[in-house]
């Protein structure tokens, strides 16, 4: 994985999976292959994550890539997701980016908000 020397290892993981899922739905939208991760306040358990392709890059975010795909987090949204793996996972129940998060003292059922 490369990273932009703003961030280190910790910082936060794009796996290949997530990587390829990203990559897969960039091409069929004609669109850049960066996801951006952002936290905002919501969600049943106080924070909630958002997903979305993004066309560039901002001066102030952090950027890992993985397999030719960039992962973007805002300064921000990176305090309280440093140390997570974002994933892409496939169960009976859907498909759906999941992120791990260290930080998250509890979630809700879905995993798309959590609680610092």
């Amino acid at each position: 994985m490369n990273q932009t020397a703003a961030t280190t290892e910790q910082d936060i993981i794009l796996t290949p999976n997530a990587a390829k899922r990203v990559a897969a739905i960039a091409e069929k939208q004609g669109k850049a292959a960066i996801l951006r991760l952002a936290v905002e306040g919501g969600g049943c358990s106080g924070f909630q994550y958002r997903f979305g392709l993004s066309d560039s890059i901002e001066a102030d975010d952090i950027a890992v890539e993985e397999s030719g795909v960039t992962l973007v987090v805002d300064e921000i949204s990176l305090d309280l997701v440093r140390g997570s793996a974002v994933d892409f996972v496939e169960s009976l129940g859907g498909s759906a980016f999941q992120v791990t998060n260290p930080n998250a003292a509890s979630g809700c059922g879905c995993g798309s908000s959590f609680s610092i």
